[in-house]
């Protein structure tokens, strides 16, 4: 929980110091599209490992 805190914190301050609008939303949206795409990619490789996808066709 500590590392949780720690990252969040690392991370709000980061965001705190950039003092440009348009680059601090950039990359608040850049995050929340690499987040959701990571979100994705783990599911799709989750869903098809509890479904017995056969990853190699040897």
């Amino acid at each position: 929980m500590k590392t949780v805190l720690l990252f969040k914190e690392i991370y709000s301050d980061q965001f705190r110091s950039i003092k440009n609008y348009v680059v601090r939303h950039y990359f608040k949206a850049f995050t929340w599209f690499t987040m959701a795409m990571f979100a994705m990619v783990l599911y799709v490789f989750l869903f098809r490992l509890f479904t017995d996808f056969p990853f190699a066709n040897f």
